[in-house]
């Protein structure tokens, strides 16, 4: 998997001054467009379109410094309709306009390329089961919210509390299936998965019963599942479960995501300080 990643990379870095279609990066990997986007994101650190902006900004950066073309032919080639867009990118990625920057010979900065390696760590296991599962529903509430990487997410944490206890109550009254109780469920999340882009969060339950008046519902095709379980600090050891599915479990089991919401049920300490946490990742069985 990481030889046939690395050479994902050696294509993007041929096409920087050309159109780079991630369904070309997937088949060199052998695998989804939407895996590939997901695999990529969580062992980067960042969104493969993010990337592949900083690598191209990179290396016009050094176009600009070294004077041979002209501004606009630099933007062009690097994909920009216009000088105007051209010199917005440049500055965000080297905080100098591009014209500054030729002029003063100003210092850039630059996105090394990347490479991947495996790194043996520790002894560590992670608890999982795969699950076929037939159609199913969520319901619950709602809200389209911001990603949040890290830390706890203030739009899930505000909306949860504008939930009042009683619909709550009746919510769990419907729970007659796995996962039991109240679960977070993230949906329709933006291919980039870029902090900041937006997602569907449903604070509900998976039941078959009747979804009571004034409740969102989400249908769920039938599927194969993953299920991760951890324990620990709330909320970075959730967030770590996500890191450590794409970083770790996926690269070592014949499996690979497919779109699908993710569904988390998690139960807390009484300080709120720890938690357990349960984790459903929608999957198929990867092409060997």
């Amino acid at each position: 998997m990481l030889e046939r990643l690395n050479q994902a990379m050696e294509h993007i870095e041929s096409r920087l001054d050309q159109q780079i279609d991630v369904a070309d990066l997937a088949r060199i990997a052998m695998t989804s467009e939407y895996h590939f986007r997901r695999l990529f994101s969580a062992l980067a650190g960042m969104p493969l379109s993010e990337y592949v902006r900083r690598r191209r900004l990179t290396v016009a950066g050094a176009e600009v410094l070294a004077g041979r073309r002209t501004l606009l032919e630099i933007a062009v080639r690097y994909g920009y309709g216009s000088g105007e867009a051209f010199a917005r990118a440049f500055r965000a990625v080297h905080g100098v306009g591009p014209g500054e920057a030729r002029r003063t010979g100003a210092a850039l900065r630059s996105q090394q390329r990347l490479s991947f390696r495996l790194t043996v760590e520790g002894s560590g296991s992670m608890r999982y089961r795969v699950v076929d599962r037939e159609e199913f529903r969520v319901v619950g509430m709602k809200a389209r919210v911001p990603l949040v990487h890290e830390g706890v997410n203030p739009a899930i944490a505000e909306f949860i509390r504008g939930i009042d206890k009683e619909t709550v109550r009746r919510l769990e009254e419907l729970s007659d299936q796995e996962p039991r109780g109240i679960v977070a469920v993230s949906d329709d999340l933006d291919p980039s998965r870029a902090e900041g882009t937006e997602l569907d969060y449903y604070h509900g339950v998976v039941t078959r019963a009747e979804a009571p008046e004034g409740t969102d519902v989400l249908a769920v095709p039938a599927g194969t599942w993953a299920v991760f379980e951890s324990s620990g600090s709330f909320p970075q050891a959730l967030q770590f479960l996500w890191r450590d599915v794409f970083t770790q479990w996926f690269p070592s089991n014949p499996y690979r995501s497919r779109p699908g919401p993710e569904i988390l049920r998690v139960s807390l300490s009484a300080d709120g300080a720890q938690a357990d946490a349960e984790l459903w990742i929608p999957v198929e069985r990867a092409a060997l």
